[in-house]
């Protein structure tokens, strides 16, 4: 049997303690990649998600808002000896309706920028040197539709994400031809954030309202992002770079058509 192109592979999953970097780190392992699952506050979860997994699967702590991306890559080094794939994945936001232009100042701004660009930026960064010494590398950026369309939960997060997009296609030329860099922008994602504030019935409603408004009647679980992760980061897809595929169950196909920006989900 052919060897499975992650067997022995290197990742960092940044944010991997839930949602879509839990179930992308999941998916990793499973193909036979050691992940380093990395996380700010939610040790009890990246340490539990960890040990699920078991010897192929370490968490890391790291405060990537605070500058900490080369502590990351370099206690991902002294594990495993090499990083070959980077999942970007960490992010934050703030729930702000668009037309509430005084509902966000510069400094919102300033905080959501650092996390879901610098310091996506920075976690690049601290990895190419260990990910050319290995050969070559992939990396993945998640950004949102919101940065296509100018949507979403505020006017400063779709512009951070389309910050990320627009930084994936300079990062892919400027780190080509050994190192591939690609972006998912997922709509809806049905995860514990949601869950969180809607608890278990609501979830179950929100996903069936969300199912029916979309050509593929499906609503976007965690998984099927994960899936789209692996599918940029395999040989498959090594004569792409600079692209970011929507994942999305196909509702940017309506998006702007009935419905005034800012209020997609």
């Amino acid at each position: 049997m052919a060897q499975d192109f992650f067997d022995g592979k290197v990742a960092i999953v940044t944010g991997g303690g839930r949602g879509i970097g839990a179930a992308t780190a999941q998916a990793l392992a499973a193909r036979g990649a050691k992940v380093a699952i990395n996380y700010s506050k939610s040790r009890d979860e990246a340490e539990a998600l960890a040990a699920a997994i078991g010897g192929n699967a370490a968490a890391f702590q790291a405060d990537l808002a605070s500058g900490e991306a080369d502590k990351l890559a370099k206690d991902a080094l002294a594990r495993w000896g090499r990083i070959d794939l980077l999942v970007n994945n960490a992010g934050k936001t703030k729930m702000v309706n668009h037309e509430d232009l005084d509902g966000l100042s510069a400094e919102d701004f300033l905080d959501l920028y650092r996390l879901n660009v610098a310091a996506a930026f920075e976690m690049v960064r601290a990895c190419v040197p260990a990910m050319r010494e290995a050969g070559g590398g992939a990396i993945v950026n998640i950004t949102s539709v919101a940065g296509h369309f100018g949507i979403g939960s505020s006017v400063a997060y779709a512009a951070t994400k389309g910050a990320l997009i627009t930084m994936t296609k300079s990062l892919a030329r400027a780190l080509a031809p050994d190192i591939r860099v690609n972006a998912i922008s997922p709509g809806y994602v049905g995860t514990g954030w949601f869950r969180d504030m809607l608890g278990d019935e609501g979830m179950v409603t929100l996903n069936a309202k969300i199912a029916g408004s979309v050509p593929l009647a499906h609503a976007t679980q965690a998984e099927d992002v994960a899936d789209a992760v692996l599918l940029l980061l395999d040989k498959g897809s090594r004569m792409v770079t600079g692209e970011t595929l929507l994942v999305d169950a196909g509702a940017h196909l309506d998006v702007g058509l009935s419905r005034r920006p800012g209020k997609e989900l």
